[in-house]
């Protein structure tokens, strides 16, 4: 809800997205959408627990103590809750990435849109982002994922294959592209 769309009819549960205002989208996206950016997208002159709480402190009606309780839960469930004092620029790649996903779950969004979220972790730590985004997936959120690690991608429901910008494979179809690599 970025942009607007040239064609097609867009609805979010059950809403037209072209006719919310821009603060009505606003709200949307800081309710219902949780982002993983390939490149984290921290703040470096905010400590990991206040990267983690930013999004939510644009939530009306949730308490100070409520944020911290999401937050705290949230860098427990990546094993970053030791660093939450931290800035940024103290963290390798993973555990940035690591700090990035639990800001995302953090507003226990009902989509979340992660790009390659496992891209800069071991594969011990992609694992476990990977379950995480399982259990968020098992509670009713909708995961869209990009990744180019077929490990990863194996624990979708739906694969789609795009090169170039356009679908090439799908489903089964998509198997056989994995296995041929």
């Amino acid at each position: 809800m970025l942009d607007t769309p040239t064609d097609g009819l867009y609805r979010l549960r059950d809403d037209r997205v072209t006719t919310l205002t821009p603060a009505q989208r606003a709200r949307v996206r800081n309710r219902e959408i949780g982002f993983i950016f390939q490149s984290f997208n921290l703040i470096g002159d905010l400590t990991v627990y206040e990267n983690v709480e930013l999004p939510l402190t644009y939530r009306t009606g949730m308490s100070a103590a409520e944020r911290k309780r999401r937050v705290q839960e949230s860098l427990e469930r990546v094993s970053m809750a030791h660093r939450m004092k931290h800035y940024p620029s103290q963290l390798s790649g993973g555990q940035q990435q690591r700090v990035a996903v639990a800001r995302a779950l953090a507003g226990s969004p009902s989509i979340l849109l992660a790009d390659e979220p496992t891209g800069n972790l071991d594969s011990r730590n992609g694992e476990a982002v990977m379950e995480l985004l399982q259990n968020l997936h098992k509670d009713g959120a909708t995961i869209v994922m990009v990744t180019h690690d077929p490990r990863f991608a194996r624990h979708a429901e739906r694969n789609i294959h795009l090169f170039d910008g356009k679908v090439v494979a799908e489903g089964d179809a998509l198997e056989q592209v994995l296995e041929a690599r």
